[in-house]
C-alpha cells in the first residue's frame, strides 16, 4: 500500500492526495438514501487529463477500483466508493476554458459547477441548459448521469447537449469524441455511449456542451386540479399546443404543502380550493418579448381553464422564481421528511395517468406511501417512497419499475442506475442487452476497474 500511495502521490503531488483517516466524510458518498457511506483508500485530486491518465495506469496495475467524483450530489449510489478504491476527485479541474460565441459552445472541464458556467456564460447572453435540482452539481457529473432537469421538455437533456468529450480510458489512453459540431455520421458515437455511462467506461476531463440564448422575459402559470387525471390529460394538450413551454411539471398537494411549508412560499391560492385540489401543473412560458410572452401567458390560461383547473395564477419575477426554486428543492424537502428511497421512473407521456394511478395502489397494498412531482412534459416520475419494511419496500420498488418497463418506459429517467437501482435493473431487463452492454464494458475497461459496484454486478 505505501508503494501505491507513493506512486499517486507523485502523480498529483503528496497535498493533493488523501489516505485512510484523513479523508473527510464527504468523499464516501453521494446523496442516494439506501447505501451506508464508505470510505475508499485513497483521494487524488488530479489538475490535468494526464494526471488523470497516469492515476488509471496505476489503478488498473494495481487492480484498484476507480470512482469518479463531481460534486457528489448525485442521487442513484453512482459516486459510492470501494473501501479498497480510489476515488479520482475533479474539484481542481474545474475551469471554464472557452465560450464560443461563435459555435454556442462552452468548453470545460468535469469540476464546473453549474452556478460557475451559468455566470460565465451570461455575459454573452448565452446558457447551459440542463438544469437537474442540484445547480452546484458538476458538468462532468451531468456527463456521467445523462442529467436532466425541469428544462428538458424544451431544451433537452444532457444527451442532446454534451457535443463532445476528451476523455481517458482506464488504459491511460486519452480519447477525444465529437467536437464544436452539430452534428455527426462517422462511425459509432462514442459521446453518446460515454454520456450516461456512470463512470464505469471513461473519465470525461473536457467536455464540449450546447449553449441556447438567453431570453429576458419569462412567466410561471400555476394551475390547481381537483383531479390527478385532469393534470395528466392536459399534459400533452399543452405541449401541442404550440406554446412551448420550458417548463411543465405536475406537484401533488402532499408534496406542494410540504414545499409550502419548508420553503415559505405565499402562492396566494384560497384555502377552498387548495383543499380541493389533487395536483398543480406549472407551465413556464419565455419569450424575447414581452408583448408575446403577455399573449402566450393569456392562451396558456384560457387552455388550463378549458382542460379543467381550478383557477390559473400567473406568477413572474420572485414569485415564479421561488417556486421553481422549490421545486428543484423538492428532493432535499421529501428526505427531510425521511423518505426511505425514490424513484426516478420514465415512462410515455401518455401512460402517466395509467402509471401513478397504479403505483399508488401498489404503495398502499405494501402499507406504505408515493408522492412527489415531475418532469409531466417528458413523461419523468419523481417519487418518495414511504415504506420502512425492508422486503416490502424491495418489492415495491420492483413492482413499480416492472410496471414503468411494461408500459413502455424505463427505470431510470435522469439519476442513473448507480449501485442503488442497478439490481433491479439486472433483473429486469432483457438478459441479451445486458450481455450485449456488458462487452462494451469489457472492451473499454478490460480490467474491470471504473466503477465495478455500478450497472453491473463485479
Amino acid at each position: 500500500m505505501g508503494d501505491i500511495t507513493a506512486q499517486l502521490a507523485d502523480i498529483v503531488g503528496g497535498h493533493n492526495l488523501l489516505t485512510g483517516d484523513a479523508i473527510p466524510d464527504d468523499y464516501g458518498h453521494d446523496e442516494e438514501l439506501t447505501h451506508p457511506p464508505q470510505r475508499p483508500a485513497y483521494v487524488a485530486k488530479p489538475a490535468t487529463a494526464e494526471e488523470v491518465a497516469a492515476l488509471l495506469k496505476v489503478a488498473t496495475q494495481h487492480q484498484i477500483p476507480v470512482t469518479a467524483r463531481g460534486s457528489g450530489t448525485g442521487l442513484s449510489g453512482a459516486a459510492l466508493p470501494r473501501g479498497d478504491g480510489l476515488v479520482v476527485s475533479f474539484e481542481r479541474m474545474n475551469a471554464v476554458l472557452e465560450v464560443d460565441t461563435t459555435n454556442q459552445v462552452a468548453v470545460v472541464q468535469p469540476g464546473v459547477t453549474l452556478v460557475d458556467l451559468d455566470a460565465a456564460t451570461a455575459p454573452h447572453q448565452l446558457r447551459y441548459m440542463v438544469h437537474p435540482g442540484e445547480l452546484s452539481s458538476s458538468v462532468g457529473g451531468n456527463v456521467g448521469t445523462n442529467a436532466g432537469g425541469m428544462r428538458a421538455v424544451k431544451y433537452g437533456i444532457a444527451r442532446h447537449n454534451v457535443l463532445g468529450l476528451q476523455a481517458v480510458l482506464p488504459t491511460g489512453e486519452i480519447i477525444r469524441t465529437g467536437g464544436k459540431i452539430a452534428k455527426v455520421s462517422t462511425g459509432y458515437d462514442l459521446t453518446q455511449l460515454i454520456v450516461g455511462s456512470e463512470g464505469t467506461l471513461a473519465l470525461a476531463t473536457e467536455v464540449i456542451v450546447k449553449l441556447h440564448p438567453r431570453l429576458d422575459h419569462s412567466a410561471t402559470v400555476l394551475a390547481p386540479f381537483a383531479d390527478f387525471d385532469q393534470v395528466m390529460a392536459a399534459v400533452p394538450l399543452i405541449i401541442a399546443s404550440g406554446l412551448g413551454p420550458y417548463i411543465l411539471e405536475y406537484i401533488d398537494n402532499v408534496t406542494m404543502a410540504a414545499l409550502v411549508h419548508t420553503q415559505n412560499l405565499e402562492l396566494g391560492i384560497p384555502d377552498q380550493i387548495r383543499d380541493s385540489c389533487q395536483a398543480y401543473l406549472v407551465v413556464a412560458l419565455e419569450n424575447r418579448t414581452a408583448q408575446r410572452l403577455d399573449e402566450d401567458v393569456e392562451r396558456a390560461g384560457e387552455l388550463l381553464g378549458e382542460l379543467g383547473a381550478l383557477d390559473v395564477y400567473v406568477l413572474e419575477g420572485g414569485s415564479a422564481r421561488r417556486l421553481i426554486e422549490a421545486r428543484e428543492n423538492a428532493f432535499w424537502t421529501l428526505k427531510a421528511a425521511h423518505a426511505d428511497d425514490i424513484v426516478d421512473t420514465v415512462v410515455p407521456r401518455g401512460a402517466m395517468p395509467k402509471f401513478l394511478a397504479a403505483v399508488r395502489g401498489l404503495a398502499t397494498a405494501a402499507g406504505g406511501g408515493a408522492v412527489g412531482c415531475g418532469h409531466a412534459g417528458d413523461g419523468n416520475v419523481h417519487l418518495a417512497i414511504f415504506c420502512a419494511d425492508p422486503m416490502a419496500r424491495k418489492k415495491l420498488m420492483t413492482d413499480i419499475f416492472a410496471l414503468a418497463m411494461e408500459l413502455g418506459g424505463a427505470i431510470s429517467g435522469e439519476h442513473g442506475l448507480g449501485r442503488a437501482k442497478a439490481p433491479y435493473w439486472r433483473a429486469l431487463e432483457d438478459p441479451v442487452k445486458v450481455e450485449l452492454l456488458r462487452r462494451i464494458k469489457q472492451s473499454f475497461d478490460p480490467a474491470g476497474i471504473l466503477n465495478p459496484d455500478v450497472v453491473f454486478a463485479p
